[in-house]
């Protein structure tokens, strides 16, 4: 009689045992979310650039913020991201942004003429990522494949230009011919800690007023680097 009475209360707190866990399990997946923080760095390249310009040095990009993760199935691997995030970028190139009687000049360098010891423009974004999100996680399982495509929305905030030359040095900001809107597309693909992100803007960097020899400008970026996600 004891040993029934001690199976069969065995057997019931096992039973309970095994739904309560399996209700937590249930929870933990009806509030499982991925990837929500990000750092990014990249290497930025430059699009559409005319015959004469070129870029030299190491352009680069660093890019962090916060994305909302929506699952939108079942085992919720699959999942919209919206978020928001800061972006300040780098471009070394041979394109020379001038103040001249209130007015900016830009010109083409021509290294044997000029020594230029550095030359760059550079942006600071607000960013709005928006992403479709793929990915082959579970709620316990933290190494996983993921492949992330979307758009990114960015608004710029602040930009600035340096020139330091044997001739004589400049530094600008707010320069109005920078597009305020930049906007392109995204992927990110990748294992566990490591993956490979890229941009590829959609429209131009500057916008009409900027004239090259009476050309209009239409350099657009393309960066390419590493992104990290937190939580």
């Amino acid at each position: 009689m004891k040993i029934f009475l001690l199976g069969l209360i065995t057997l019931v707190g096992s039973t309970c045992y095994s739904q309560n866990e399996d209700r937590d399990k249930s929870e933990l997946y009806k509030k499982y979310r991925e990837d929500q923080f990000y750092i990014s760095v990249t290497y930025n390249l430059l699009n559409n650039k005319p015959e004469d310009v070129n870029q030299n040095g190491f352009s680069s990009g660093f890019h962090f913020g916060f994305i909302r993760d929506m699952p939108i199935n079942e085992r919720r691997n699959k999942a919209f991201g919206l978020g928001l995030g800061l972006s300040t970028n780098s471009y070394n190139q041979n394109v020379s942004i001038l103040e001249t009687n209130g007015d900016f000049v830009y010109e083409v360098i021509n290294g044997s003429e000029i020594n230029v010891s550095k030359n760059k423009f550079t942006t600071y974004l607000v960013e709005v990522p928006l992403e479709y999100r793929w990915r082959t996680s579970t709620a316990t399982d933290y190494n996983f494949w993921r492949i992330y495509s979307g758009f990114k929305f960015g608004y710029l905030f602040y930009n600035s230009s340096k020139f330091k030359s044997d001739i004589g040095n400049e530094r600008l900001s707010n320069i109005d011919a920078f597009n305020k809107l930049q906007y392109g597309l995204t992927l990110s693909v990748g294992y566990g800690t490591w993956n490979f992100h890229m941009y590829y803007g959609l429209n131009p960097i500057f916008d009409d007023s900027a004239k090259l020899e009476g050309n209009s400008i239409d350099l657009s970026s393309f960066k390419i680097g590493l992104i990290f996600y937190i939580l």
